[in-house]
């Protein structure tokens, strides 16, 4: 009984895991690609040659914000069901493989696990116990020989709905202080702090989701925001000038 409570557990903790994963990535594509907007503009403005007003930052910040929500979210759906579909059709070969030609598939099973370190022996042995349970062989051979995990736990439409909804919600972090404020070189720099702190926020969450070093995770994704930031605020500044 404490066995299935704890695989429960972890099952829930998996999916968790993954849906964080859709968070980060889609709140630092949003978080990115409407500070590009704001810093665009904000780069235009900097010469007194292009006098944008507030409006024109919302307008076409939040057009960006969804138009590239969805896109987003939409390529999120689209990439799973497509993983799934290839997965299920490299399956349903491998089992027909494995009734035409049971001993070919038989000695590819005992090469991956000598690549594994069973000695020949053992090898030899767990080939054939599993050569005997087709569904179980498929499942190892596309893990081992194809690299490929099973998708089925996975849900194209939630993968797609986690994105979308992360990138607005980020996304739209660098419009707040457009919202409230008449443009000026203050609401640009307020947008600037509100900007790196939900970037900060984003490596946070990153490190929550992988374990990797919380200081690698931040200064990444710090880092990848302020160079398309000055890009887009030196685009505009040419542009504007």
């Amino acid at each position: 009984m404490d066995w299935q409570v704890h695989r429960r557990e972890a099952h829930r903790l998996n999916q968790t895991q993954e849906f964080l994963k859709q968070i980060v990535y889609g709140g630092n594509d949003g978080i990115v690609t409407t500070f590009a907007i704001v810093a665009g503009f904000a780069g235009a403005q900097a010469d007194g040659v292009a006098q944008i007003g507030g409006m024109a930052v919302l307008v076409f910040g939040l057009a960006n914000l969804f138009a590239d929500a969805v896109s987003m979210g939409m390529g999120e759906f689209l990439s799973a069901r497509s993983q799934h579909d290839l997965y299920r059709s490299r399956r349903a070969s491998e089992l027909r493989e494995i009734q035409e030609n049971p001993e070919q598939e038989r000695m590819e099973l005992f090469e991956i696990l000598r690549q594994r370190g069973l000695p020949a022996g053992e090898a030899d042995t767990a080939a054939g116990i599993l050569s005997r349970h087709p569904e179980i062989m498929a499942d190892l051979m596309m893990t081992y020989e194809f690299g490929m995990q099973d998708p089925d736990e996975e849900s194209p439409v939630l993968n797609g709905l986690f994105t979308f909804g992360s990138f607005v919600m980020f996304g739209s972090i660098p419009l707040v202080p457009y919202f409230l404020m008449e443009p000026t070189q203050q609401t640009f720099f307020l947008s600037v702090v509100t900007t790196f702190s939900a970037l900060v926020a984003l490596g946070m969450l990153r490190w929550n989701a992988t374990g990797e070093r919380i200081l690698r995770c931040v200064s990444e994704t710090v880092s990848v925001g302020t160079v398309c930031a000055f890009v887009a605020f030196g685009v505009g500044w040419l542009v504007g000038g």
